[in-house]
């Protein structure tokens, strides 16, 4: 199996714990923000902790309509979240699954860090395209930046 790696790190305009904050209220907050990415995220079994199966309808703006995903830690004292997609055609035709790594971490001026590691693992030979790899990367930031512009045109929410 290859295993192909991605990273992706944004600054951002404010504390880290309020920044984690905001992650662990992604599934309700992405699809107001950018339905054209996030359609729905809900829950299918759990309470949204460690072993949590959720399901993702996305919009046009990506190249697949579905993934369900599994959240594998959830670390408030280290302020970082980890799933796997394991099903739906987000993983077309040469992924087993893809792992999420997400780690927040104060930054300058009192702002933080967003680290966004991604673990394509594909199936037998298989890799992942270099243009994938790339708006991989760009998807993140872009949704990235509209979260934050919403968290800081509606900051008293948070």
């Amino acid at each position: 199996m290859t295993v192909v790696t991605t990273e992706v790190e944004i600054a951002a305009a404010f504390p880290a714990d309020k920044l984690f904050k905001v992650i662990v209220s992604f599934d309700s907050l992405a699809p107001k923000v950018t339905p054209q990415v996030f359609k729905s995220i809900s829950i299918v079994e759990g309470d949204g902790g460690v072993g949590t199966i959720k399901k993702c309808i996305h919009g046009d703006a990506v190249p697949y309509t579905t993934s369900i995903q599994k959240v594998d830690a959830v670390d408030v004292s280290n302020l970082s979240v980890s799933y796997t997609i394991y099903e739906g055609d987000a993983l077309f035709d040469f992924l087993d699954s893809i792992t999420h790594h997400i780690k927040i971490s104060p930054g300058a001026d009192g702002g933080s860090v967003y680290k966004h590691t991604t673990v394509f693992n594909c199936k037998g030979e298989a890799t992942v395209p270099e243009e994938m790899l790339t708006q991989t990367n760009e998807g993140y930031k872009k949704v990235f930046k509209a979260i934050e512009a919403h968290v800081l045109a509606n900051v008293d929410a948070y």
